[in-house]
């Protein structure tokens, strides 16, 4: 697989989320997945994304469990901020320095390396200002535990006030064809300081696969189930914006996911999408999209068909935690 620069750090291509192997989207098999772990670097990925939330906690260790012995393989990203008790409740979103500092000494304990290349804040803390986090962060840097800082679901200012504590090397932000806000609301900033875009749930959360075809598909503990784009008349509305690009995929002779995943490296070479799976003929589905071509005219097809504000419905039943 190629690679691409997210700021001066290099990953490939396509990296791989690893949320929905320990939680949110239904039971998984942690064997599965550490399989499906190492297929992704034996075929030549290594960007892996994580965070201490999801689980809580497990999802790290399972990702240490997977890259042990291989941590020259990897470029290692997670995160802190979503603050969960073991029991998995949320205590809310903590940016405050101290927690900062524990919060990584923790990660690393669980992943069982000696740094985190990319270190991410999860949810901006409202409450704390982004100056004294990211210079928490950038303590991390100088301790020699984090090689590069990231930022999630944060503004444009936001970002401007933490590229001024410490170069931000990448924003991760939901980004998709039924997600396209970010175009006018980061991509600018983004392109002025030469910050790296990280988009997660690619896919639609499973939704562009063209998979899910009623909300009885899920799990009862799938958390799409209570996701106001997967509810009721937002659902009938949304497949029907999937089912004009899985047309366009049979035309091009690839999956809906595919396409989908194709548009999002044909938006910019700063653009690194971390689609998951816990499924190893998912992967090298998901894989393969990196040799689909889109010409201009499929570009502009696909911005007919999907077009920005398309999707029926919020990203989340609660948009409280997201920074604008």
């Amino acid at each position: 697989m190629k690679s691409r620069m997210l700021g001066k750090l290099p990953v490939s291509t396509l990296g791989l989320g690893c949320m929905g192997m320990s939680e949110f989207y239904g039971s998984g098999n942690d064997q599965e997945s550490i399989a499906t772990i190492n297929a992704f670097l034996d075929a030549g990925g290594n960007f892996l994304d994580t965070a201490d939330m999801y689980g809580p906690f497990t999802n790290e260790e399972l990702v240490g469990r997977a890259i042990s012995g291989r941590r020259d393989d990897v470029v290692l990203a997670t995160k802190f901020g979503n603050e969960r008790e073991p029991d998995g409740s949320m205590v809310g979103i903590n940016g405050r320095p101290d927690y900062v500092r524990s919060a990584c000494n923790a990660s690393l304990k669980r992943l069982g390396v000696d740094h985190i290349d990319l270190y991410y804040q999860h949810r901006v803390d409202k409450t704390v200002p982004i100056e004294e986090t990211v210079g928490a962060m950038a303590e991390l840097v100088q301790a020699g535990k984090v090689r590069h800082l990231g930022l999630s679901e944060a503004g444009q200012e936001t970002i401007r006030r933490a590229h001024r504590v410490h170069p931000i090397t990448a924003l991760q932000t939901e980004y998709s064809l039924w997600e396209r806000e970010p175009e006018s609301k980061v991509f600018p900033v983004l392109a002025e300081l030469g910050i790296g875009f990280v988009p997660y749930s690619p896919l639609g959360r499973g939704f562009l696969t063209g998979q899910l075809r009623s909300p009885d598909d899920f799990d009862d503990d799938d958390f799409r189930r209570n996701s106001p784009r997967f509810q009721g008349e937002n659902f009938d509305r949304n497949l029907r914006l999937v089912d004009r690009v899985n047309d366009l995929a049979q035309e091009k002779d690839c999956t809906p996911g595919q396409l989908a995943l194709a548009w999002l490296l044909a938006q910019g070479d700063h653009i690194v999408p971390i689609p998951g799976t816990r499924n190893q003929n998912r992967l090298q589905e998901n894989m393969a999209a990196a040799g689909v071509e889109l010409s201009a005219d499929d570009l502009a097809r696909i911005d007919d068909l999907a077009p920005a504000g398309a999707a029926a419905g919020e990203r989340y039943p609660d948009m409280s935690s997201i920074d604008s």
